[in-house]
């Protein structure tokens, strides 16, 4: 249980830092030069002068960054809620209608499906921001991001074969 309250905790920090990024975008928007500078850095853009305005990539890379931490969340509600429901306890769900669909039918192996493939969506978009912004990246940062990035989807591939193999489809779960 305490393990859960971490990721609860972890859960609220990713919710403040979309909302801080959020309000630094629509500050730059607006003209603000501190939160212009404050977004050019956290993209990881480099300029020998400090930008005067948002770009297009700016703008793409600081709404890249905040699906992440969406993406992220979704992935932290997935292991809170269904690990808890898998290995803990029931919460007992059934029929309210905030109940993730995919709750009523989750156990271990599903969950470990549903993890691969989030964790996969978040790597797409961090390989996507990185291949946006390459010029400040070395080919060898490129390199490893792509290869990591597909070693997670021969992972996830793996995992979901392997659940397919041991429950086949029509069969018990």
């Amino acid at each position: 249980m305490p393990l859960y309250v971490g990721l609860i905790l972890a859960q609220a920090v990713y919710v403040f830092h979309f909302w801080v990024e959020l309000v630094h975008l629509l500050e730059a928007a607006w003209g603000n030069p501190e939160a212009l500078r404050l977004i050019f850095e956290a993209s990881g853009q480099k300029a020998a002068t400090p930008p005067t305005h948002l770009t297009e990539t700016t703008i793409m890379l600081v709404v890249l960054g905040l699906i992440d931490v969406v993406m992220i969340s979704n992935l932290l509600i997935m292991v809170i809620v269904g690990g808890y429901e898998t290995f803990v306890s029931r919460m007992n769900l059934e029929g309210h209608p905030d109940q993730p669909e995919w709750l009523d039918h989750v156990n271990a192996s599903v969950l470990k499906v549903k993890l691969a493939t989030a964790i996969i969506g978040i790597s797409s978009i961090h390989l996507l921001k990185t291949f946006i912004n390459a010029e400040n990246y070395s080919d060898k940062v490129l390199i490893a991001q792509t290869v990591i990035h597909i070693a997670f989807l021969l992972s996830a591939m793996g995992i979901a074969l392997a659940d397919r193999l041991l429950h086949p489809p029509g069969g018990e779960h």
